[in-house]
């Protein structure tokens, strides 16, 4: 017999924003803990320094994490120029330090930014990364002295802006694909300049369709439920934390979306063949029933106009 979750229903997606110090997985404990949810995950590791923008996915919505996986995100970052780190950032020991050029400034570290470091190019990931070796996170192998080849991988990097230059430190505005290492960027700078360079501070601002300024610090919302502890039962509480989630939904929201009638409804529910009429090939949809506008899940249209499901939402749901 399997064993019963733990926890209680949550379906949606928080937007965090995770504090410096801890884990990625750590901040998604606290925030499950608080919610009393049965299922939770994350998308996309952030460093135990970085702060900023975590969707944490709750119950069904883990369905459709892969998408905020995949998605492009942006961050803001701090360069501090003269000294490279063992692991590329501020957590580490300075292990050299240089001089920087003589009379360097702001345009010339954005032109060798604009020449270098923008659209598609490579990078090899730090060895103090989250990316995985033989089901071991590299970080944990590094620490442990451990050092293995880390295979380049070609990422794009949309766009990057100086916003502000300051002698021995730079402040960065990345936009970027999934897979792009801000730590691998700031430390190959520092190298083509000549003297190292490492992440000071480093912020995620958006993920995917999500927006920086929609995120939720730990501080308030721990703040938010112990306000509410004084007069409110634990039933309100929920509630009012439930209306805090987006909809599972949300990382697909602009993906087009097809309606179904009551009776194509139950023939997909039940696995059944659904095909559409006059409808062109679609890679990816929203499917939702026309009569309860309740959200079903996501799928594709091939050519001949048959809807193909791909992440359909729990039956106890529809």
């Amino acid at each position: 017999m399997a064993r019963r979750a733990k926890g209680r229903p949550v379906n949606g997606i928080f937007l965090l924003d995770k504090p410096g110090g801890i884990s990625s997985n750590r901040a998604l404990q606290i925030v499950k803990r608080v919610y009393g949810a049965a299922k939770a995950g994350h998308t996309g590791a952030l460093d135990p320094l970085a702060t900023g923008m975590l969707p944490l996915c709750f119950g069904e919505a883990t369905k459709f994490s892969q998408f905020l996986l995949d998605a492009d995100k942006r961050y803001i970052t701090t360069a501090k120029l003269g000294q490279r780190t063992d692991t590329s950032d501020a957590d580490g020991v300075v292990v050299e330090e240089r001089p920087l050029p003589d009379n360097l400034s702001s345009e010339q570290i954005d032109t060798l930014l604009q020449s270098d470091f923008t659209g598609l190019i490579t990078q090899v990931p730090s060895m103090f990364s989250a990316l995985k070796h033989n089901g071991q996170p590299l970080y944990k192998l590094a620490r442990q002295g451990i050092e293995v080849e880390v295979k380049s991988r070609q990422i794009t990097v949309h766009s990057i802006e100086v916003l502000d230059f300051r002698g021995d430190e730079v402040d960065l505005d990345i936009r970027c694909s999934k897979g792009t290492y801000i730590r691998s960027i700031v430390q190959d700078m520092g190298e083509i300049l000549g003297c190292g360079a490492h992440v000071k501070m480093l912020r995620r601002l958006d993920s995917g369709p999500y927006k920086a300024e929609n995120m939720m610090p730990l501080a308030d919302l721990e703040q938010l439920v112990a306000d509410m502890a004084t007069d409110a039962s634990a039933e309100q509480i929920q509630t009012h934390l439930d209306g805090l989630l987006l909809p599972p939904w949300s990382p697909v929201e602009d993906a087009p979306e097809v309606l179904l009638s009551d009776v194509q409804t139950d023939a997909l529910c039940k696995g059944q063949r659904v095909v559409l009429e006059d409808i062109a090939a679609q890679p990816l949809v929203r499917i939702r029933d026309a009569a309860s506008e309740k959200f079903l899940g996501i799928g594709e249209i091939d050519a001949a106009g048959q809807l193909l499901p791909r992440r359909l939402m729990s039956t106890q749901d529809l």
